[in-house]
């Protein structure tokens, strides 16, 4: 039987009671209705439940999805998905770049990787992760550079493949299978050798990653869609140039990405799209996963092509975001776009450019205060388990392994907690559990554009990799991090 995942009424019902909660409206007397009427909870963490729910029941679900879409919102004016109204909450929203294109020659590279501290060091008060107020963002000091842009991809592909074979697992999970083989505190890639029978029994390697991505598998970047999706989006800039617009995106989604290669709000929303509708509505009709993970991952490219100019990449990373998102899901994309912008135009200050992230989202959004929490716990904890202790705390409950809130907290824990050093940016990310390949995948990114260049990447991560990437997308199968590079910063030099 097919049992398609992330699109079942019957299943998406319970993670919209869960996200209406969230968002500031009241659910309970649906949430009753559903129940009384035999309904179950949302899956854990599969796509979809086993047996699929009677016909009564299935239209019920669409019918409560459409009532809870009509709730009013206690939020809403706060947490606005429109870029204009985001702007106006905004008090520091960062000002154009003088320089939009701060980029270096092609044959240009630098002779020293950018300054860091030492992985396993406790963060320093004084470089500023305190300072939640906003500021300026810090002009570009350097062009932007090829090294430092293959740095970028390579960083985030060594992230994803670190996160890769415990994606799923609970964070206990994650520490016994490391500990059990001698990688605890995290510093490289998981291994089967010598984990106990008993303890693999109990907690199993992802079974569709572990084939690829445990260190004595890795032949090369296996295909993943926290790297299909900056491809499609150098795609995208190719095609259209920075002025696409959600119509665009769309259109590239249907002639090039295959519907199975998408999930939660990507697969909604490409469903939405095949049913007729448009975006932005394509982000909200039947679409409870429009505040999860799935817009992050799309927001390097956006930054990356953005040096020194935080306000273009989260103008950028808004237009992508509004086909499948709101919210919260399009601030962590924003958020993203805006601090990789500043860490390509070679600002090594880990803490100002999380700072200049905070300048584009709402301050008083829940993902503006889960990131602030985050960041001061990490200023506040020499222990890093601690951090991700409380933030599971503060977060495990209420919200989904894959919804942004957590997880972009997180990767700025991690990153806060290693001042930006690669090896302890990743390993911290994907050591804290929930959506490890995507957290690992976000955070190498961005600590590989403050390290400046591929050569400051540690080879034990770097080798196994063979500058070779799977995809489905376009014809990029096969292709080497430094022609995306090359093309990448193609596309960051176009007007």
């Amino acid at each position: 039987m097919l049992r398609l995942t992330w699109v079942q009424p019957e299943d998406l019902i319970g993670h919209e009671l869960r996200q209406a909660a969230l968002d500031g409206r009241e659910p309970s007397a649906i949430a009753a209705r559903w129940r009384a009427a035999g309904g179950t909870e949302a899956p854990l963490r599969a796509g979809a439940s086993p047996q699929p729910a009677s016909r009564y029941l299935r239209l019920l679900a669409k019918d409560l999805l459409d009532e809870l879409a009509d709730l009013p919102s206690a939020l809403a004016d706060g947490e606005p998905t429109s870029l204009q109204k985001i702007q106006a909450l905004c008090p520091n929203w960062p000002a154009p770049a003088t320089d939009t294109h701060p980029t270096q020659p092609a044959s240009s590279h630098p002779t020293q990787p950018a300054g860091r501290r030492a992985a396993g060091a406790a963060p320093d008060p004084k470089s500023g992760g305190t300072r939640l107020a906003p500021v300026s963002a810090p002009a570009p000091t350097a062009p932007l550079t090829q090294a430092r842009l293959e740095a970028a991809w390579l960083g985030r592909a060594v992230g994803c493949l670190l996160g890769k074979p415990v994606e799923k697992l609970p964070l206990e999970a994650i520490r016994q299978l490391a500990r059990s083989t001698g990688n605890w505190p995290l510093n490289t890639y998981f291994t089967a050798k010598g984990v106990p029978t008993e303890l693999l029994t109990t907690h199993p390697w992802n079974r569709r990653s572990a084939t690829t991505s445990l260190a004595e598998n890795i032949d090369g970047m296996p295909e993943d869609d926290d790297l299909n999706y900056p491809l499609l989006n150098l795609l995208l800039l190719r095609r259209h140039g920075k002025h696409f617009t959600p119509t665009d995106v769309a259109e590239l989604w249907l002639t090039e990405l295959p519907a199975g290669r998408t999930f939660t709000a990507e697969r909604v929303a490409y469903r939405n799209l095949l049913l007729g509708l448009e975006p932005p509505h394509t982000a909200r009709h039947r679409n409870p996963f429009r505040e999860w993970i799935g817009a992050l991952i799309r927001a390097d490219v956006h930054g990356w092509t953005n040096p020194g100019n935080p306000a273009a990449a989260a103008e950028q990373a808004h237009r992508d975001a509004t086909l499948t998102h709101t919210a919260n899901g399009v601030y962590a994309a924003m958020f993203t776009a805006a601090t990789i912008a500043q860490a390509a135009a070679a600002t090594h200050d880990i803490h100002a450019c999380l700072r200049t992230g905070l300048m584009v989202i709402p301050p008083c959004s829940r993902l503006a205060e889960a990131v602030r929490h985050a960041i001061q716990l990490a200023e506040k904890h020499t222990d890093f388990d601690t951090v991700v202790d409380e933030l599971h705390a503060t977060h495990a409950a209420t919200h989904h392994w894959v919804h942004a809130v957590p997880n972009t907290a997180l990767i700025a824990a991690a990153l806060t907690h290693a001042n930006g050093d690669f090896t302890g940016s990743i390993c911290r990310a994907v050591s804290g559990g929930w959506d490890t390949d995507s957290n690992g995948a976000t955070a190498g990114s961005i600590a590989a554009l403050l390290a400046g260049t591929p050569l400051a990447l540690p080879d034990r991560w770097t080798t196994p990799l063979k500058n070779r990437l799977a995809t489905s997308v376009g014809d990029f199968n096969g292709i080497g991090f430094d022609t995306l590079a090359h093309l990448t910063h193609r596309e960051a030099s176009r007007t």
